[in-house]
């Protein structure tokens, strides 16, 4: 079985790495958290002392990092990634970051003879313990077949979306869909609580028609046990959506909706809720309404 390297195993990037380890994956990983490496080891990975070791080690090599800065320092930083890739190695980063960063990136690993994908993911913590994460690709076909297998592992769906930068700019847009279905059912739900409804009976009634979704189903359950222990934080919602506000204004796309929730965002991080689920959102509006969403 082919031996990959794995750099990032925080929130994300540890169940996953565990999920390619129990399907027989050699893993070479590294992190700057040395519990989360300690702990994928035990499972049966070995450690990497840098970017750099893991590159002259491994020629495909997965990266699960916070943001652009992160990818830029691991790939193109001191000791980083590129001073020790091999020709032909196919560098997977399935962080969510800029697409615009994406495509910089890639085009210093080419002129090493190496080919990038972006892929990001959609599904949270839950679903990449599960292995059933959304995988979003972009890059050359070619090298997306070589590494389709391993991404299976992980995802329950794994699309090729189109050129280098294309997986970053579907999980933009698959951010704004979340942000703004949590903010619609938050909306919704304090209305129907500050009526006089209950909202676990209205939420039962709607979530098989129109205005079900999958963010219906895996948020409304969570506000009425009010469970906000994050699968996905809103302070990286809150990076997702600076990205996706940054890129939209760069190529010329008005994104006003995705403006509104991301202050509703923003202040929630002042009333230091940016550690909870992003269907923690919710408080906003129950802060305005002075009531409490429970059944």
């Amino acid at each position: 079985m082919k031996k990959l390297g794995f750099i990032g195993v925080g929130i994300m990037g540890k169940p996953m790495a565990k999920n390619l380890l129990k399907e027989g994956y050699e893993l070479l990983v590294f992190d700057i958290n040395k519990k989360a490496v300690k702990e994928v080891v035990e499972a049966g990975a070995k450690e990497a002392g840098s970017p750099k070791e893991v590159a002259e080690q491994t020629t495909i090599i997965i990266t699960m990092l916070p943001n652009s800065p992160h990818v830029k320092k691991v790939v193109l930083g001191e000791k980083g990634i590129i001073e020790g890739i091999q020709k032909g190695t196919i560098l997977v980063d399935m962080s969510s970051i800029a697409p615009l960063v994406t495509q910089e990136v890639s085009k210093d690993l080419e002129e090493k003879g190496a080919v990038m994908l972006d892929a990001p993911v959609s599904g949270g913590e839950p679903k990449a313990i599960d292995g059933t994460l959304a995988i979003m690709v972009g890059g050359p076909e070619k090298a997306f077949n070589e590494v389709k297998k391993i991404l299976d592992v992980m995802g329950a769906s794994v699309t090729l979306v189109g050129p280098i930068g294309s997986g970053n700019t579907t999980k933009l847009a698959n951010q704004i869909i979340v942000a703004l279905n949590i903010a619609a059912m938050s909306e919704a739900m304090v209305l129907v609580k500050k009526a006089g409804v209950d909202p676990k009976r209205v939420f039962e009634a709607i979530r098989g028609g129109l205005a079900g979704s999958t963010v219906l189903d895996a948020k409304m359950p969570m506000v009425l046990d009010r469970n906000f222990k994050p699968g996905f934080r809103i302070e990286l919602h809150i990076k997702d959506l600076m990205n996706a506000l940054d890129t939209a204004h760069e190529v010329g796309v008005p994104v006003p909706l995705s403006s509104q929730v991301m202050e509703i965002m923003q202040a929630l991080k002042v009333d230091e809720k940016q550690t909870d689920d992003h269907g923690g959102l919710i408080q906003f509006y129950e802060k305005l309404a002075k009531i409490e969403v429970v059944s």
